[in-house]
């Protein structure tokens, strides 16, 4: 496949954009993660999602440890052509790396941040 398509994406100074998972069924926000030219290329090539870890700086499969593999629906580019939106199944019904449905769990309430999301598995249970 030709991918000429990837120089369309406006890539920050490090090669990386923003990438929304958002679940498809639900339209959930799932969560955010970056991808550079590599992971988005894989994603479309593998059907399932692969990002870029800037804290492991590599490919991070999403799933490869916890079984909690996205598989990709729909790829869309924002007007800007410099934020990803992945529209997915998530499976196992997990994308939060603390055992979460997803990763926006915490609602500002009377200027607190409170957790409001309950933890669906233990992520030592998940992550070994």
């Amino acid at each position: 496949m030709d991918e000429q398509w990837l120089n369309d994406i406006k890539w920050d100074q490090n090669g990386l954009a923003p990438a929304i998972a958002q679940e498809t069924d639900s339209g959930k926000v799932l969560m955010m993660a970056w991808m550079n030219r590599e992971s988005l290329a894989l994603s479309v090539k593998e059907g399932r999602a692969v990002y870029w870890s800037r804290s492991r700086n590599k490919l991070w499969h999403k799933g490869e440890e916890s079984g909690h593999v996205q598989l990709i629906k729909d790829i869309r580019l924002d007007c800007d052509n410099d934020v990803i939106l992945l529209s997915v199944e998530q499976q196992g019904g997990i994308a939060c790396h603390t055992g979460r449905h997803n990763c926006f769990f915490k609602q500002l309430q009377d200027g607190k941040w409170v957790e409001t999301e309950p933890v669906i598995k233990d992520p030592s249970e998940i992550y070994k």
